[in-house]
């Protein structure tokens, strides 16, 4: 996610923090100081709400961390690829491949409102015995918060609504009651689309009524609204492309450029006179060596394209998407790792056949959509 940087580890995979996170902590720590706690627990000093406050909203992020960290935890048990986790202002993402079997898809989607079950049901408990036991208000109402909050928070994901984690579960649902899968992925998101749309005009109304939360509440249907979308236009994508070949696709010949050669020279023998935006590259034996994006050249002091090889600016080939021409489309669109995206890189033998852009994408899908076949070379 744009905005996010790396903080550690958690599970074996990175963990990233979006900039907006102190800036939740922040918001959490001033409804709980200010609002909650003086009404708990009233005739405490400014001081002590403040720092039970901070605890409470670092505690809060901590809970949050969890809920996607058993996302994660589950994912890499049931032999998913987990990119990375981030947490961010409406709570986390958990980037990962696509499950294989509608039972690891409902594992990985149950674990994280379980996860906030127990944290919620622990500190409600542990807040409720604490202010029993040793009379300590302040603390325990810290804790009570944190569970009613956590309790809350899982209640809301478990709503069927893509990409919450209850549109998962009934997308896995779905996926083993009928068997098919990009039915099932349809079905939720169009689910998270109305459950969005529903959202952002219940806090409209909240708001118009006199509730600043009104406008939280539309930002959430938003943006559930927004990723739903985008998920639904590709479940009908991978539908689209059942059975079609890398090959079906690609663009042939491609344009290409020597990686040796300097920036200046590239640009002016190759990429000036190329329509592509991107352009693999090929080494002194005619193999890919990578693909350089042109926009990526322009940044480029003047004094340094004559030094610098355009391969020192290019994305290497291992961290590039590459496929065969025989290889299912779907499922080479599918191997995208987040970063890497589009062109495609079509090897045969080791050497560079074709490529598939998203312009050749959407060509291929105007075709099908008039019932034509594939174009000659």
């Amino acid at each position: 996610m744009n905005g996010s940087v790396l903080i550690g580890r958690v599970v074996g995979v990175p963990l990233r923090m979006h900039w907006s996170v102190p800036v939740l902590v922040v918001l959490f720590a001033y409804g709980l100081g200010r609002q909650t706690l003086p009404v708990w627990t009233p005739g405490r000093s400014n001081a002590v709400y403040t720092l039970a406050s901070a605890v409470g909203a670092l505690l809060l992020i901590g809970s949050l961390l969890l809920h996607e960290t058993a996302h994660a935890a589950t994912a890499r048990r049931k032999k998913i690829s987990v990119e990375d986790v981030t947490l961010w202002a409406l709570g986390g993402m958990t980037r990962m491949g696509r499950p294989q079997t509608a039972a690891a898809a409902f594992a990985v989607a149950v674990s994280g409102p379980l996860t906030s079950l127990v944290i919620g049901g622990a500190a409600l408990g542990a807040g409720l015995g604490l202010h029993a036991l040793l009379g300590w208000a302040v603390p325990a109402a810290v804790l009570v918060w944190l569970g009613w909050t956590n309790l809350f928070l899982a209640v809301f994901n478990l709503l069927p609504a893509a990409p919450l984690d209850g549109g998962r579960v009934l997308q896995a649902l779905l996926w083993w009651r009928t068997g098919d899968r990009e039915r099932a992925e349809r079905a939720a998101s169009r689910s998270g689309q109305v459950m969005g749309v529903l959202l952002m005009a219940a806090g409209w109304i909240s708001f118009l009524r006199g509730s600043s939360g009104g406008l939280w509440l539309v930002m959430i249907g938003l943006f559930i609204a927004f990723v739903a979308g985008a998920e639904r236009q590709q479940a009908v994508l991978r539908a689209a492309l059942h059975g079609v070949r890398v090959a079906d696709a690609m663009s042939s010949p491609v344009a290409t450029g020597a990686d040796w050669l300097s920036v200046r020279r590239f640009i002016d023998e190759v990429a000036v006179r190329s329509r592509h935006s991107a352009l693999p590259l090929l080494d002194f034996e005619g193999r890919p060596s990578g693909v350089v994006h042109v926009r990526g050249l322009a940044p480029i002091p003047e004094a340094r394209r004559e030094e610098l090889r355009v391969r020192d600016v290019a994305t290497p080939l291992e961290r590039c998407a590459v496929a065969a021409p025989d290889d299912l489309l779907g499922e080479a669109l599918e191997g995208l790792r987040p970063g890497t995206g589009l062109p495609v890189l079509v090897l045969d033998a080791g050497l560079l056949v074709g490529i598939v852009t998203a312009k050749d994408i959407t060509r291929l899908m105007q075709r099908r959509a008039l019932g034509g076949g594939r174009e000659p070379g």
